[in-house]
């Protein structure tokens, strides 16, 4: 089981690492998953937008891509995040920086739990184990 986080983005360090992959596998367990090899990747929003076109023809900017590997209950994937989305995004809902980063960060574990936030209805109930996740949070 590894969970690691590497950045891409020219300044971006993730500051409590190891406190965030304890609460990620917490967060996993809940869900009676087992972490396997997951791969946070900390980049730009040029880098994300080539690589939405590139593997899902979208032409829009987005916070996070997830591609999921996952074997029955093991959870396994590369999530890449958009930093200059996160932080456009805490403007954007007048939140911090760390929470909007964090609820990326447990957005794409929950995609890689089967959650779907396409429909409104996915959306919400996305929404709820965000927020559920997020005040699960020990630091």
């Amino acid at each position: 089981m590894a969970i690691s986080f590497t950045s891409q983005y020219k300044t971006f360090k993730l500051s409590k690492s190891t406190s965030i992959k304890k609460w990620i596998e917490t967060i996993i367990k809940k869900e009676k998953r087992r972490a396997g090899e997951i791969h946070y990747v900390f980049v730009s929003d040029e880098d994300l937008l080539k690589m939405n076109k590139k593997f899902l023809n979208h032409n829009t900017y987005t916070d996070i891509i997830t591609f999921d590997y996952c074997e029955d209950k093991t959870i396994n994937g590369d999530i890449f995040i958009s930093i200059d989305r996160v932080a456009e995004n805490t403007a954007k809902f007048k939140t911090e920086f760390t929470d909007e980063l964090h609820r990326v960060l447990i957005h794409g574990v929950l995609h890689l739990c089967g959650y779907k936030d396409k429909t409104k209805k996915d959306a919400t109930l996305m929404r709820k184990m965000e927020e559920n996740s997020l005040s699960k949070r020990p630091f």
